[in-house]
Parts: structure tokens; sequence; C-alpha cells
């Protein structure tokens, strides 16, 4: 069986993480592409649709085993192929201490069955890889969040606590899998027009023990979340707004199994099930009133930013290693002053490692960055083809 790091037993002994080498193969708008990285800092520039995205979801994609957006294995293969593959080296060492190199293979056959290879050894379940290499991507459609229902809110929740606990992971699939049957069952029972209460208690058996958990530890992640989250909004925007992030549940004031037989009616009505943490939420909240109602597009982009950045930090804190923090498009979502601040805070901040940035303009983001004298790696994309410039 494949394993994943674990954290240092000496808080001292600072695990560092970056990706040193990726292969495409058939990726998207990738025919075939190696590129070699910095540890630190690259930056893709290229005009808008040429692949600067894709290469980071790549990145997103071996770390994770699937695309950062909500797209099928089908719509990544690189049209006219049958399959595509990636390749990447990650490099993990220990402060004064030999850098472990692990190759993380995936090969996707749409339609099939997905493989993971780490140093030629297969997983049994992709689910052991979700947060051997903690990730975070930042990118302009995060504003969907604010802007649109609970589901994309529940997912960036699930992101960060599957990457922090493989057990919260196992849980999760296991309530969504069973809350699919039970809907199914609901559904089929009312096309015969018959109800058999205790089946669909039976079911109810089946998800308590994973909506507990999950619930449990999405109270306890947003107890460090919060005030993490509050200081970065302060550092990027500059302004002294008030900011809050509510965690809302109805299993936190009741019992789910009281839950569950109090709306079972209701279910039967509706045909679906109607209360669990599926239903849960994040009430985004600014100056006592909600973000997407009457926070300003800057105040928006730098709530959200604020929230990927807070989600890196408990990555990195809980994990004892700081995770790849992919950038994409970032003046798209800021000015070119708050683009600033926010490279002078990553790249000041000892505590963040490996960063991708992508832009449009070639020497907009490199300009900003050679104010702080260091060493970065400049790629220029073009359609299905990249070039490395230097740094």
């Amino acid at each position: 069986m494949v394993g994943c790091y674990r954290q240092p037993s000496i808080v001292s002994r600072q695990l560092f993480l970056h990706l040193q080498a990726l292969k495409l193969t058939n990726f998207k708008n990738y025919e075939a592409q190696t590129l070699m990285f910095s540890e630190h800092l690259n930056c893709f520039v290229g005009q808008n649709g040429v692949g600067k995205t894709n290469v980071l979801d790549a990145i997103y994609y071996l770390c994770m085993c699937k695309s950062h957006f909500k797209t099928s294995d089908r719509n990544i293969v690189r049209h006219g192929a049958d399959f595509f593959r990636l390749e990447g080296n990650f490099v993990t060492r220990i402060t004064q201490e030999k850098p472990q190199v692990d190759k993380i293979i995936a090969k996707v056959q749409p339609r099939k069955r997905k493989e993971f290879e780490r140093n030629q050894a297969t997983y049994e379940r992709l689910s052991e890889h979700i947060g051997c290499f903690p990730i975070v991507m930042i990118a302009p459609d995060d504003t969907l969040m604010a802007m649109e229902g609970s589901e994309e809110r529940r997912r960036f929740l699930d992101n960060t606590l599957c990457q922090l606990d493989n057990q919260y992971l196992t849980y999760l699939m296991h309530y969504n899998k069973v809350l699919a049957q039970r809907n199914k069952l609901l559904k089929q029972m009312a096309e015969a027009r018959t109800f058999d209460e205790i089946l669909v208690q039976s079911f109810d058996v089946q998800l308590l023990p994973s909506a507990k958990y999950i619930h449990q530890k999405r109270m306890e992640w947003m107890s460090n979340f919060e005030p993490i989250f509050k200081n970065y909004y302060g550092q990027i925007s500059g302004e002294k707004e008030s900011v809050k992030c509510i965690y809302q549940s109805k299993l936190t004031d009741t019992d789910f199994e009281k839950l569950l037989e109090e709306s079972i009616e209701k279910d039967r009505i509706l045909q679906r099930t109607t209360v669990g943490i599926h239903k849960d939420d994040l009430k985004f909240v600014f100056n006592d009133v909600a973000v997407k109602q009457f926070a300003s597009q800057g105040q928006l982009k730098s709530y959200i930013l604020a929230l990927k950045l807070a989600q890196y930090e408990l990555l990195r804190e809980q994990k004892g290693i700081a995770p790849i923090l992919l950038l994409d498009d970032i003046f798209d979502k800021l000015d070119e002053n708050r683009v600033q601040q926010l490279l002078e805070l990553l790249i000041n901040k000892k505590s963040f490692g490996q960063i991708f940035i992508t832009d449009t303009h070639e020497n907009r983001v490199t300009e900003i960055v050679n104010k702080f004298n260091m060493k970065y790696q400049k790629f220029v994309v073009e359609y299905g083809k990249i070039d490395a410039s230097g740094d």
C-alpha cells in the first residue's frame, strides 16, 4: 500500500514541498510537453486561451486525482486522442536532510478506471493519494462561492478537510453513496405509490456515523479558520471592514437522527432527503450583511482571496508542510497595486512554498517580482507549446 507523508515529530523540522518536473501527454491542448520548475516561483505568461490555466490544472490533477474545474475526464483528453497521461516529480525535504523524490503518474482513459502510481506502485484507492501533496488553487471563478448556491461553499470546505483527514474523505464518500441510494428509494416508492418507512430508516442508520464525524470536523475546522481568514482580509485589502465566515448546519442544534425522523413526511413528498450535512452552508458576511448583496467587486475579490489564503495557512499548519499554491489570472481578481501587496505577502512570508502564477501580460508579474530580488522561472505560452525563458 502506498503511504503519505506524516507531520514531523519535531516542529522545527520544517517540511518543504515542490514540483520539480511535469510531463503532459494528450492533456487538454498539449500533445506532449515537459517542464522543469523553480522550487520558489513560476510565472506563465501568454494570451487568453493558449493553455496557461491547463498547466495549473494538470498540477492540481496530480495532487487531487481530478480537475479543479467541474469537468469530466473525457473533456480533458486532447481532441483526437483516447487517453491522457500526467507525470510529476515531487521533491520533499526536511531542512539539512536528503530530499525525497516521488514520481506520481496519472493514466486516464475516459470511461475506464483511472490509475495513479507513486514510485511505480499503483494506488488501490485514489482516496489514499488525496492530501499526500497538499495544494490550493485560486482562480477567477472562485467568486461563484459567494454568488451561487451552497454547493460551491461546501466544496470549499470539503476540499480542505479531505486533504487534512483521509478518514473525512472516506466518511464523505460513504455518506454521499448512501444519500444517493436513499434518494433513489424515495423516488422509486413515489413512482410505485408505496412507502416503507422501516426501509427508509435502514438507510438513516447508515448515514448517522458519517454525518456525525463530518459535522464535528467541519465545526473544529471553522473555529481555527475564521481568525486566520479575518487577518488575511485585513492584509490584502488594507481596509477595516468587519468580515465573518459562519458555518451553518442544522446538526449543530439538533440531533441528526431526530431531524431525519421529523422530516420523513417531507422527504416522502419531495422524493429526496431534505436534511443532513449535504445541506450545510457557509455564510459570508461583510459589515454584518451578506457579501453578495453589499460588497463591491474589489471587496468581494479580496474576501474570496482571503478565504483561499486562510485555507492555505491551515493546511500548512496542520500538515506541517507548505502546500503548492496556484494563482490563476490574479490580475482579474485584483488591481496591480493589490497584486503587488499580495506578492509581497507571499514572497516575504517564509511559510509560503512553491508558487505558480499565470498572467496575460508578459512582463507585468515579472516586473513586480523583480522588485523583491527573487529568483523565478518564466514560461512563455503559445497554443499547445511552452518555452522557458529563464529567471
